[in-house]
């Protein structure tokens, strides 16, 4: 049986896949909804919330991710960060796939990845679980009904999983595996019901496709001035750095919150949603995402809730702490209707320094911004995992390597070329710690962050004076009013100056140590600014 709205020239049968079940293609909310509760897949929540348990994987995994090592994309893959498949791999794993699929019911969504339309990806999503659909349509962009009637995917992405794959037989790691077919325009996704495997497959689609384009694939967030999508700015962060937290300013317009391309018109977000992580969420610090998780359709994972009145737990990470929620960019209320912005005038790179070292804010000359884009620096801190007794940097390559599929000096190159052409400022700011190392120093004050963060974007910081870092060779404001000047000087916060300047040494031969993986395919400004 076939239910739901299609283009009927495009349906699974053409595509080669046949002998499934019910077939429900395009169901809206409420129909997924209904789908996911006769399945026994959720509870339903306060507000229309569905409320999931991702079961055995509760993040991603992204040692289980592989691309088909074809001649196509043999030169183009950073095969390094991206472990191979073979074709004849991959076409045993889809063969058995589909096997495992025949007479099973599956959910099909016809999706839109990217708000600007001279970029976007036509992407179908199927399912094995209804959430999942009603997750992905949440997550990407929503054709009108209209739009579905001509309807024809550039990529594909099946996701099964109850299928658990074979090492032996398909080329991969575990019973779990995400692969990637460029030629074929197919990812197959088995053995985990993370949710966010289908999220970033696309982002990940979109990063391989983009750059060959001249666009510009980011992990980030992005906000604009109020009707001003002119002044735009974009935040990259890897996780705990304050990505969502600092670009989610009610007094500006959220673009969105995780990825976005930067074309030869602006901005754009790739996604319709956002998919914000809920330990600890509070209705005072971040009200409007703690009001999205008790409205309808909002997908929470793997939150600990009463069983009786349904009340969400937020400290309770007994399941995970990457608890999540996800919810249509339109709940928040400032977000951007058309998702567009302009070209970025204001580029923000986040860090987290657990050690105590960068100041709170510094200006970025492009070769500079390449340099700390492509390392991608924050800090593990001690206690967020076993054996971790100080401070351990962590350098991911333009703040989201697990979803680059070229080489790293690709987006760096893109950016930097960007930066230029449209005359954007690059500030690093860091949110880590101050005074001290963690353990002996504290937190950067958030006031203080936000104060400059609205002083870099009103232009009012440009102006002031600034000093030349001693250690990385970028510039600092003396002083910025509204903020201690004494906190803008990181060594006159440590009480033993001598021991900051150890510090500092030790955190720029790990970045020194980092950044030896791509001295070869750099340019020599970007080498002369490695290290001021």
């Amino acid at each position: 049986m076939t239910t739901g709205r299609v283009n009927p020239a495009h349906r699974l049968e053409d595509q080669g896949i046949n002998g499934l079940g019910n077939v429900y293609y395009n169901l809206m909310e409420p129909a997924l909804i209904e789908e996911a509760l006769k399945r026994d897949e959720g509870t339903l929540g306060n507000g229309g919330a569905f409320l999931v348990s991702t079961g055995t994987h509760t993040g991603r995994s992204p040692k289980d991710k592989f691309v088909v090592r074809t001649p196509a994309v043999e030169d183009s893959i950073w095969w390094e960060n991206n472990p191979p498949m073979t074709p004849d791999s991959f076409d045993a794993l889809y063969a058995d796939m589909l096997e495992h699929m025949k007479d099973g019911d599956y959910f099909v969504q016809d999706l839109f990845g990217g708000a600007d339309d001279a970029h976007r990806l036509d992407v179908r999503v199927v399912t094995e679980l209804a959430w999942h659909g009603l997750f992905i349509r949440t997550m990407l962009r929503r054709p009108e009904r209209s739009e579905l009637d001509g309807f024809i995917a550039d990529y594909t992405i099946i996701n099964c999983p109850s299928f658990l794959a074979d090492p032996a037989k398909h080329g991969c790691r575990s019973s779990t595996v995400i692969a990637m077919n460029f030629d074929k325009k197919l990812i197959l996704i088995g053995g985990t019901a993370y949710a966010g495997e289908n999220k970033k497959s696309v982002f990940s689609l979109l990063n391989y496709i983009l750059p060959g384009k001249g666009v510009m694939a980011m992990h980030c967030s992005a906000n604009h001035a109020p009707n001003n999508p002119v002044d735009t700015a974009i935040f990259f962060g890897l996780s705990g750095t304050g990505k969502t937290t600092l670009s989610a300013d009610p007094s500006r317009v959220l673009i969105g919150d995780d990825e976005h391309g930067w074309s030869e018109r602006g901005t754009f977000n790739f996604e319709g949603g956002c998919y914000a992580k809920t330990i600890n969420l509070s209705a005072e610090a971040e009200p409007e995402i703690y009001a999205t998780t008790s409205k309808f359709g909002t997908v929470v994972e793997n939150m600990v809730f009463d069983p009786d009145t349904k009340e969400l737990d937020f400290e309770d990470d007994s399941i995970t702490a990457n608890m999540r929620c996800a919810y249509p960019l339109h709940y928040i209320g400032n977000a951007s209707k058309t998702a567009l912005g302009g070209h970025p005038k204001n580029i923000i790179m986040l860090t987290c320094d657990a050690f105590g070292v960068l100041p709170p804010i510094a200006r970025l000359t492009p070769a500079q911004a390449m340099y700390h884009f492509l390392s991608g620096f924050t800090s593990k801190v001690a206690g967020t995992e076993q054996g971790v007794t100080e401070p351990q940097p962590t350098f991911s390559t333009c703040f989201g390597a697990p979803f680059m599929p070229r080489r790293p000096e690709v987006y760096g190159n893109l950016l930097r070329d960007k930066i230029a052409s449209h005359g954007a400022t690059c500030w690093l700011v860091n949110t880590g710690w101050t005074g001290g190392a963690y353990g002996t120093g504290s937190r950067m004050p958030i006031r203080a962050t936000r104060a400059l963060l609205t002083a870099a974007l009103d232009g009012s910081l440009g102006a002031v004076e600034f000093r030349k870092d001693a250690n990385f060779g970028f510039d600092v404001p003396v002083s910025v009013p509204g903020v201690a000047d004494v906190l803008l000087n990181p060594r006159r916060t440590w009480a033993d100056q001598d021991a900051y300047d150890t510090q500092a040494a030790k955190l720029v031969n790990m970045f020194s140590e980092n950044f030896t993986q791509y001295i070869d395919y750099i340019d020599e400004d970007v080498k002369a600014a490695a290290i001021g």
